[in-house]
């Protein structure tokens, strides 16, 4: 088509450049079928068929997979019987609780004014609208800070020293 003026060089469109690019690689191709018959024979050759990957079980001691050493296939009993509640489930149990108070108190707090303490004791009141799946921020409207209002802002839950609001 055109030259360019810098190189002197000749302008392609898309598909004069796609037809050129074509033209190249089939040369390139044919050299090296010319230069390596073992090339040639290796890209005719089909290739195998695949064959899925079996996976062992965990062993009995949890950490490998396969059969412990001595033979056993179940885990041994504890010696020393558990008793029924263990510190870790009264410790799971009490997040659980802990975390589902928490998941109400922000279901409670939608539509409502909500009283922000951040950092450097700065108080901020707006209307609560939502969270993102992993709480780490808070959707308000109508945010009131001490140089103005906000019509929709987004509060970092990492800012965030406390909150309040009337239910």
């Amino acid at each position: 088509m055109g030259r360019s003026a810098c190189s002197g060089r000749r302008i392609l469109s898309c598909k004069e450049l796609t037809v050129e690019l074509l033209k190249q690689e089939d040369l390139h191709e044919k050299k090296r079928q010319s230069q390596s018959p073992l090339y040639a024979r290796i890209m005719q050759t089909p290739l195998a068929t695949p064959v899925p990957v079996l996976r062992l079980p965990r062993g009995p001691d949890g950490s490998n997979r396969g059969f412990a050493p001595d033979g056993r296939r179940a885990p041994p009993k504890p010696e020393v019987p558990e008793p029924p509640e263990s510190r870790e489930s009264r410790e799971q149990q009490a997040r659980a609780s802990l975390r589902e108070r928490y998941l109400r108190s922000l279901l409670a707090m939608v539509g409502r004014p909500v009283c922000f303490t951040l950092h450097e004791g700065v108080q901020v009141i707006a209307h609560f609208g939502a969270t993102d799946l992993d709480v780490a921020n808070f959707y308000v409207s109508q945010l009131q800070t001490p140089i103005g209002v906000q019509a929709e802002a987004l509060l970092r839950c990492s800012d965030i020293i406390s909150y309040t609001f009337k239910p």
